[in-house]
């Protein structure tokens, strides 16, 4: 009888264990992952003083109302907003609660409530050859899934980071890489592009550390560049914005027509590439300024072909017919006023 009573005891705290203890993660599909982690990643759009577009990328929800993000996504901006994949409402960027510069990352305050945080994963435990999912932005367009595999584990400097084969396109930088748990095992950063994808992420565990440093939000000028801010991606070639410059700005009608000088906006310039490595996937910003100095109009060029290192390409765009009046006297090549060239982002391949 005892004998009896032992093991319905025994049987009686399995069943308990089952029903309450805790329940290890799971291997998920990777419909599942991507439903998850749509719900807690966000587009981030940064804007200057004046209001204009400065950068874009993403982040995810790390705990209520704050997201994690790259540095390099808000350095320079003076606001920014967020919004989650597949909705139109615009959360303010409040502050910034956690910096680390070394590791280009960043904890952001925002005005949004009720998001789901993603699980931060082990990425010590991380190993080549084991699944991974990427999720961003890219380019701006909301919600994208991209399935790879940790490719390697590179030792930078004093610090890792996480090679993976899923893409990181211009726009994803900032958003969650996540285990086939659904994990988050690190942050996207960088993508150089030669003969195979090499896309890196920055290992979750530093993040998790940053979480514990958190502090009440700075605000987002505070977020000013700095030498060691790029010091994880140096080792590795990394660029940073002024390894492409635009120059010879001129009016495409004045070329063509030279007396008859229509204002049909038409323009060209030149990509230069300052760096040692070729590059191309180049987006830049041009701001145009009218004669007080205040922005007047924007224009985005996209140059996917190769530049060689120390070369320059010229590429076209077009703007409105008034920006060229406004700006531009009569019979010139150039504005008389002052146009702002601001580089995005750009690839490097090897």
């Amino acid at each position: 009888m005892a004998r009896i009573k032992t093991r319905s005891i025994r049987l009686l705290i399995w069943v308990l264990l089952l029903c309450f203890g805790a329940i290890p993660a799971y291997a998920q599909t990777a419909q599942e992952i991507a439903r998850k982690a749509f719900t807690s990643t966000v587009l981030l759009v940064m804007e200057d003083a004046n209001g204009q577009p400065l950068s874009l990328g993403s982040g995810f929800f790390v705990r209520e109302g704050e997201i994690a993000s790259n540095l390099h996504v808000v350095e320079g901006a003076s606001r920014g907003y967020a919004k989650l994949v597949g909705q139109k409402t615009k959360h303010d960027i409040q502050g910034i609660t956690a910096v680390d510069p070394e590791r280009d990352l960043v904890v952001l305050k925002i005005s949004a409530s009720g998001a789901p945080s993603l699980s931060l994963g082990s990425s010590d435990a991380v190993q080549v050859g084991e699944s991974v999912y990427a999720v961003g932005n890219p380019q701006g367009l909301e919600g994208t899934f991209s399935q790879g595999i940790v490719s390697s584990i590179r030792d930078v400097g004093a610090d890792k980071l996480l090679q993976i084969t899923a893409p990181i396109s211009p726009g994803s930088s900032g958003g969650p890489v996540l285990n086939s748990k659904g994990e988050v095992i690190g942050v996207s950063v960088a993508t150089f592009r030669g003969g195979q994808n090499l896309n890196f992420a920055i290992p979750s565990d530093y993040l998790k550390t940053l979480l514990g440093k958190a502090g009440p939000a700075k605000p987002l000028a505070e977020a000013k560049p700095t030498k060691a801010q790029r010091s994880i991606l140096a080792d590795l070639g990394g660029r940073s914005s002024e390894g492409v410059i635009g120059t010879q700005f001129v009016w495409e009608s004045f070329v063509q027509y030279e007396l008859i000088f229509p204002y049909d906006g038409d323009f060209s310039l030149s990509l230069k590439n300052q760096l040692r490595e070729s590059v191309r996937n180049v987006y830049m910003l041009l701001i145009f300024y009218d004669a007080q100095d205040s922005p007047l109009d924007v224009s985005i060029i996209r140059h996917s072909g190769l530049i060689p290192p120390g070369l320059a390409k010229r590429v076209s765009g077009s703007t409105d017919g008034s920006v060229q009046k406004l700006t531009t006297p009569m019979r010139s090549a150039t504005p008389s006023t002052r146009i702002e060239f601001r580089i995005l982002d750009f690839e490097i391949v090897e």
